[in-house]
């Protein structure tokens, strides 16, 4: 909420336009894998083994240039910093920190001190400068030091940092041995927080910070023989004795003979659920990881002499 401003004068309000102090945008890690590009695709050779992140349609490195600030409501394009503070592109506002604070008693605070900061607020509109006065706010708000990027871009840098990948994949019929016809083949993964979560990454410009948190929903298993076996669980390993997964398995009806070397491709793919916050904004991604191995099925001969 805005507390009227109180001692400032139209003149000294209008003028805010007309003063100006050059600002550049931060630049940031070149992303790796970004949200908007789905799939990252690796080989596993064995089980248990984690596969390595791999880059996809990666953006060229490179800073966004210079910040530019346009006011929604006429189009004009507008100095980035005034004598009032930073231009705040979602409300078309300047907000500069009042320095020094209130006290901490002030009812300005509404009870939130110490956390946060208040802030000078003035606004565009019909009459430039004659909208404003103080707010509090748990954090700067965009634009703030001379931040150009926005918090979904933010959340993207903080996926990259967590380099997400496909399931490190298990399977109780590894590339160097031979499945069975009727027998159930076990389906997990290696449990990391870069292959199945939770995991959480925060990126950070001057005044802006966003934090992702990452986790595996499901796992889906495309057996190479047509079917598949979507799984809401990392799998169990196989255990000594044991049949059945009490989790994920599938079986095998044909043998993998005549198939390219013979073999079943195996391709898990996992969907990861990534959550985010900051900069008084939030959101939500889903992004899709995936692995693959190879299996050889055969039939059980059985000879009957007489």
């Amino acid at each position: 909420m805005l507390t009227p401003a109180r001692g400032m004068s139209t003149g000294l309000l209008a003028a805010f336009l007309l003063c100006a102090a050059a600002t550049s945008a931060e630049s940031g890690p070149a992303p790796v894998c970004p949200p908007t590009v789905p799939t990252c695709t690796v080989s596993v050779e064995r089980p248990g083994t984690p596969s390595a992140p791999v880059a996809v349609d990666a953006p060229a490195p490179g800073a966004p240039g210079d910040r530019v600030c346009v006011v929604d409501l006429t189009g004009e394009t507008v100095p980035c910093r005034s004598a009032f503070g930073w231009f705040n592109d979602s409300d078309d506002c300047y907000y500069g920190l009042l320095d020094p604070q209130p006290p901490g008693d002030d009812p300005l605070w509404q009870g939130n001190y110490p956390s946060g900061a208040m802030y000078q607020v003035s606004c565009t509109g019909p009459l430039p400068g004659t909208n404003g006065g103080w707010t509090w706010l748990p954090t700067p708000p965009p634009g703030f030091g001379g931040v150009s990027v926005t918090p979904a871009e933010l959340a993207s840098r903080a996926v990259d940092r967590m380099q997400l990948v496909g399931p490190a994949i298990g399977i109780t019929v590894p590339p160097d041995r031979l499945g069975l016809v009727g027998v159930p083949v076990w389906l997990w993964t290696e449990v990391s927080p870069t292959t199945w979560g939770p995991n959480s990454a925060t990126a950070s410009v001057p005044g802006l910070s966003v934090t992702a948190t990452a986790q595996v929903q499901e796992i889906r298993w495309d057996m190479g023989d047509g079917n598949a076996v979507v799984c809401p669980n990392a799998g169990t390993p196989w255990y000594e004795g044991g049949i059945e997964s009490p989790t994920c398995d599938h079986i095998y009806e044909q043998p993998s003979v005549g198939q390219p070397d013979d073999a079943y491709t195996v391709t898990a793919t996992s969907t990861w659920d990534v959550t985010w916050s900051g900069g008084g904004a939030s959101g939500s991604l889903t992004l899709t990881r995936s692995s693959s191995t190879t299996v050889r099925i055969g039939e059980l001969q059985v000879l009957v002499t007489g």
